[in-house]
């Protein structure tokens, strides 16, 4: 038995020596040191020894047993460096090959004009309103006096969600207007940016989604004077001190006395161009005093306080800051355009 024990010793190390993967590492465990290995098969005979034999094979068995389980282990030790050996090899990289840039992003063309806008405003002591993008027709008509049957209703048609027309896309953002004017009594001097929709039709300075602003002012002794300066002090910090406005009667259902603002079109000059379909004014805005009815509404006394309204179309805006001659370019997501910003 000590002549089996010695021989199986013997061919474990060399299988060992020679083997060159885990799993041919785990083939040889298996065969000498496994349940039904060769080692566990000639232990099985011990009892077939005398008394005194018995202790000597035992401490035998355990010995070869012991090294070849270090030898086994020394041998996965150095399989283990040589595979990672092979893995850096075929892994290898080489550091001073110039990497691959990495483009970075920047902020879209109206995003930077908003921006402008928010500072010019934030200068003049407004601070910024948000509203829901899906609104309450209470909220986008009726509570800005404009009741059912209303022609503006019809011309600032929008996306509804429910049949009855009560649930709606947003056809502008005064509706957040009238919330803060809810909640927060005057002085009042909000902007209110965000997404707007309506059914227009797509050309070069109409989109069915685009973008306002929208201001209010409601304290008291507010007059169409300050309305004019607000505007007048927006229009020259965007586009600069020689920017010619034009206000014009206009009539809006929420505000009276009502007006729209055009500035002098930037392609031509004032000349008449495609841009402006031949009147050398761009539409840029329109605004008013809020009307009393509104005011009413909203729970603040129109014999105490008066207020003024703007809405700016950013679109728009975002064209005349950089000359641009297509609203349509600022949502085509053509990065040839949008590099240049």
């Amino acid at each position: 038995m000590k002549e089996q024990l010695e021989k199986s010793k013997q061919e474990a190390l060399a299988a060992l020596a020679a083997a060159d993967s885990p799993a041919a590492l785990e083939a040889v465990r298996v065969r000498f040191l496994g349940k039904k290995g060769e080692i566990t098969a000639i232990l099985k005979q011990m009892g077939s020894l005398s008394a005194e034999e018995r202790p000597v094979i035992g401490q035998l068995a355990n010995q070869i047993r012991a090294d070849i389980e270090q030898a086994l282990e020394d041998r996965a030790a150095v399989i283990e460096e040589q595979e990672l050996a092979a893995r850096l090899a075929r892994e290898a990289l080489d550091v001073t090959i110039p990497g691959t840039p990495v483009s970075l992003g920047h902020r879209h063309p109206m995003s930077i004009v908003l921006d402008e806008a928010k500072e010019i405003f934030i200068g003049m002591g407004f601070s910024i309103a948000e509203g829901p993008e899906v609104e309450l027709s209470v909220y986008d008509f009726d509570r800005l006096n404009i009741p059912v049957g209303h022609t503006v209703r019809e011309w600032q048609d929008t996306f509804y969600i429910t049949r009855d027309e009560s649930v709606h896309l947003r056809c502008q953002t005064s509706p957040v207007q009238v919330r803060v004017m809810e909640k927060q009594k005057p002085p009042i001097r909000i902007i209110s940016p965000g997404r707007v929709y309506r059914k227009d039709d797509v050309d070069a300075t109409h989109s069915p989604m685009f973008h306002q602003i929208e201001g209010l002012v409601v304290d008291k002794g507010i007059t169409m004077g300050h309305l004019k300066g607000t505007l007048n002090a927006l229009v020259k910090k965007l586009y600069g001190e020689n920017t010619a406005t034009r206000f014009r009667p206009h009539h809006f259902p929420f505000t009276e006395p009502s007006c729209e603002v055009d500035v002098q079109c930037f392609a031509c000059g004032g000349a008449g161009c495609r841009v402006c379909k031949g009147e050398g004014w761009i539409e840029l805005l329109g605004a008013g005093m809020v009307h009393p009815k509104v005011l009413s509404g909203c729970g603040i006394d129109p014999d105490e306080y008066s207020g003024f309204a703007f809405g700016v179309g950013l679109d728009r805006m975002t064209l005349l800051r950089y000359s641009i001659d297509d609203m349509r370019l600022l949502f085509e997501n053509d990065m040839r355009f949008l590099r240049q910003f």
